[in-house]
């Protein structure tokens, strides 16, 4: 499908016609639709930076996971763009019941607002993740597995960290002990995978942790956890206020940590029914 074949609005609009009505209402678009909305992001995203530097006002907003009328109850409460610029830190598929329509919208907005509409990479838009943790099987059900491969694609695309007005630092997981300088995470070449180990593993996967100092081993079995005093020695190496991440489910939606250095955010409230926490954005 070609640019004159596909329209943009209409199927922004039939993916907000559900608004106001009663969840898990699926919008059903044509898989040669969404297969237009994952060629065309493909292209803009790597024509942008893997590493976004980004100027505010800017709203940041935490893990999705899935569910598409809590996505849609944020952008009630944010405004829907234009009207306020977004960054997503990743984690847009799996575990809840609407991955396909929480990432069609969000490549749909990122190809009609390029430079005022950001999505970074979280650990599951990767295949080994998502083809257990439910976007394969959802993909399958309701379309097909060759367009979950293109959506892998687009995936394997996506940037990775962003930095708002040179100040704060944001990213999916967290920091690697292999980070030295911002210059490794533009170096990165796409399209890519996510590798077992190393830098940009440890970007998607990384936790922080409360009780330990220096790097630790993360409970997840893969990456690292790291203590505040990994974050104290980073914002002051590398000039930066804030570390914003996601990756976790925090109670109120958001957690500070290491004296307010670092911000987890998680914008997908009563995550898949068990936990009864809020939905975050913060600008």
């Amino acid at each position: 499908m070609t640019d004159r074949d596909v329209n943009l609005e209409s199927i922004i609009n039939r993916l907000l016609k559900v608004r106001g009505t009663r969840p898990d209402q699926y919008v059903q678009l044509q898989e040669s639709e969404i297969r237009y909305l994952c060629h065309k992001a493909r292209e803009l995203l790597v024509s942008q930076p893997i590493l976004l530097e980004l100027e505010a006002p800017i709203k940041i907003c935490g893990d999705v996971h899935g569910q598409y009328y809590d996505l849609l109850r944020l952008f009630e409460y944010g405004g829907y763009p234009p009207e306020a610029n977004y960054l997503f830190l990743g984690d847009y598929v799996d575990r809840g019941k609407q991955s396909v329509e929480c990432i069609c919208l969000l490549l749909a907005y990122k190809i009609k607002y390029p430079e005022n509409f950001f999505i970074l990479r979280g650990n599951h838009e990767c295949a080994s993740i998502n083809r257990i943790y439910g976007f394969y099987d959802e993909c399958k059900r309701r379309y097909s597995v060759k367009l979950w491969k293109t959506f892998i694609d687009c995936f394997n695309c996506l940037p990775i960290a962003a930095i708002v007005e040179e100040k704060i630092f944001c990213m999916h997981g967290g920091l690697s002990p292999d980070l030295n300088s911002m210059e490794q995470i533009r170096r990165i070449m796409r399209p890519t995978d996510i590798p077992d180990c190393g830098l940009l593993c440890d970007l998607l996967w990384a936790d922080p942790d409360r009780d330990i100092n220096g790097w630790g081993e993360n409970d997840r079995g893969v990456s690292f956890t790291f203590g505040s005093d990994v974050v104290n020695r980073f914002v002051q190496k590398h000039d930066i206020d804030l570390i914003c991440r996601a990756h976790q489910c925090v109670e109120d939606g958001y957690e500070f940590f290491a004296n307010r250095q670092l911000l987890t955010l998680f914008s997908a409230p009563n995550y898949c029914g068990e936990f009864d926490n809020a939905d975050i954005e913060t600008s």
